[in-house]
């Protein structure tokens, strides 16, 4: 039922300042502006690569100011696409997830998904041009789980149109959790990630013993990592490595103080098919571009 993973929303306090810094650090551009009164917001939307971030920043009483109050700035929502929306809208009933339908788009309760904040659009034809700047794409929302991850996947089955036969299992004892991802296309990375994380030692297993099931974090592709380092170290923000080489050439995690509340993580171009089921299709460095 899903196409891609497209966007996250930011709730943000400040809509110049988090576009400063989404375009500082990830090369992002203003992709334009409106005003949401589902949020009770003003959207900034910023393209970085083939996806967008959208910033949002509260009117008055509503979504985001409810989060800002709760939780300070941060991942609000994610978004992903539908190549048909009315369809979708009509298996979203089928299986008692309720939305409300506003700003062209439906907005899913995450209380009928295991906490899953999502927001669903009409797939762009054509697609939509990469922007300038480091980034590709963004692929991936990750949900950090309380819940055991087989339950959380059977209801997204059902009631997302996710197919099982796509999911991919995925064990990190080095961030101490377990789960699954669940692809949309067996060719594409685009997914929503489960993971089950429980062990206080571990951020994740804190961060579902305060927040139970939701949203975590996201992952976007690049195919210049040095380029992101540059911006990163240029602005003295703060950002974890993936690998212990001398160079980091593989990837790595932005702190969430670098983009207003968002961790946000970035794989080399290709290498997240190396736990996505394929790692036929990862390429070895010598052939990424730089």
């Amino acid at each position: 039922m899903f196409h891609t993973v497209d966007r996250i929303l930011v709730a943000v306090r400040s809509l110049d300042e988090a576009e400063q810094n989404y375009t500082d650090v990830l090369g992002a551009c203003v992709a334009g502006a409106f005003e949401s009164d589902f949020l009770n917001a003003r959207v900034r939307r910023m393209a970085i690569g083939g996806s967008e971030v959208e910033l949002c920043e509260p009117r008055g009483d509503g979504p985001v100011r409810t989060h800002l109050d709760r939780f300070g700035e941060g991942l609000l929502r994610g978004g992903v696409t539908a190549v048909d929306l009315a369809a979708c809208e009509q298996h979203l009933k089928a299986n008692a997830v309720r939305f409300t339908r506003a700003d062209d788009r439906l907005y899913l309760d995450s209380a009928d998904l295991h906490g899953l904040p999502l927001t669903v659009s009409a797939h762009a034809q054509p697609a939509r041009p990469r922007a300038p700047g480091p980034i590709e794409f963004l692929y991936e929302l990750t949900m950090v789980l309380r819940s055991p991850w087989q339950a959380v996947a059977a209801r997204y089955t059902a009631a997302l149109g996710l197919q099982a036969d796509r999911m991919v299992g995925i064990s990190f004892p080095r961030f101490g959790y377990d789960g699954t991802l669940m692809l949309f296309d067996p060719d594409r990375l685009d997914r929503i990630e489960l993971s089950e994380a429980h062990d206080p030692a571990f951020a994740m297993g804190r961060f579902s013993a305060k927040r139970g099931d939701d949203l975590y974090m996201c992952y976007v592709q690049t195919d210049d990592l040095q380029a992101v380092i540059d911006r990163l170290d240029r602005r003295g923000c703060r950002w974890t490595r993936r690998t212990q080489t001398p160079q980091e050439r593989d990837g790595l995690w932005i702190h969430p103080s670098a983009l207003n509340g968002v961790l946000m993580g970035v794989s080399r171009h290709s290498l997240a098919w190396q736990w996505s089921g394929r790692p036929e299709r990862v390429q070895p460095l010598a052939e990424v571009s730089a």
